[in-house]
């Protein structure tokens, strides 16, 4: 095995010990509404409030997003994780949307009613590197639940995480 392949290896092995929430990425390109599972989103800013998110470049997601249009940040709850299985490969294009409880801004863009947490952006940069795109959204509106339960990833598996007692 070469250095760069055992590097790679030990960067998989690494990442699986990184426990992140599960967001579903939601956008409409081409006339057509598109959803992805990812755990690459990232606040960025406070000012102006901003969050970033990670896209391979073969996705259908980058396409719609190639094209500088606005996105949703779904925060998934620990209750979603079907959610998430179909915008992470089981399900494919507008398919996707039958699993869930998805309804649109007025601006036509998807987005899931009881998540724990929906984030409307603006795309308002990019930066490519290596296979993905780094989107940076600046927010234009949220809508926050009431409980704070959110699906974690880590090791390959889902987890939770109960709140912390006040």
């Amino acid at each position: 095995m070469s250095n760069s392949e055992q590097l790679r290896n030990d960067m998989l092995q690494s990442m699986r010990r990184l426990a992140s929430s599960v967001s579903v990425v939601t956008a409409v390109g081409d006339n057509e509404k598109h959803a992805m599972a990812a755990t690459s989103v990232t606040s960025l800013s406070m000012d102006p409030p901003s969050l970033l998110v990670c896209v391979n470049k073969s996705t259908g997601m980058h396409q719609a997003l190639d094209n500088g249009g606005d996105f949703v940040i779904n925060v998934l709850g620990n209750d979603q994780q079907e959610v998430s299985a179909a915008c992470g490969g089981k399900l494919k294009g507008e398919e996707r949307f039958t699993v869930g409880n998805w309804t649109e801004t007025t601006a036509g863009l998807p987005y899931l009613k009881d998540a724990q947490s929906v984030v409307v952006l603006e795309q308002d940069g990019r930066y490519e590197y290596g296979t993905h795109t780094i989107f940076i959204g600046k927010v234009k509106e949220i809508k926050n639940s009431d409980d704070v339960n959110p699906l974690l990833y880590v090791d390959g598996r889902y987890a939770s995480v109960e709140a912390a007692e006040a």
